[in-house]
């Protein structure tokens, strides 16, 4: 990221947004129950969400070549389908309860 006023804020968020998701989903892990595991998926997903948010603008805004974001872009895009889908199983579980 370019050391300018945009590059670092940015640079913040990217990394407070890509490094939660990792936090939550543990809390996940340790959910009292599956209500509590789908709640603490979904901010794993708004976070995520967030993460692909970020990397859109750092694409758009040319602040770092395409091909060092493509990898990064596709793996948030791929986690964020894997927790979304998570989250629909846990919801169809729960209401076959």
């Amino acid at each position: 990221m370019p050391n300018t006023i945009s590059g670092n804020a940015i640079a913040r968020q990217i990394i407070r947004s890509g490094t939660s998701p990792a936090a939550n989903y543990r809390a996940a892990c340790i959910a009292k129950s599956d209500k509590d595991f789908i709640n603490k998926l979904k901010i794993v997903e708004e976070e995520l969400d967030e993460t692909i948010h970020w990397i859109e603008i750092i694409d758009a805004a040319n602040l770092l070549p395409t091909n060092k974001l493509s990898d990064l872009q596709n793996e948030a895009n791929e986690l964020y389908k894997i927790i979304r889908s998570s989250i629909i199983t846990m919801r169809r579980k729960s209401d076959n309860l």
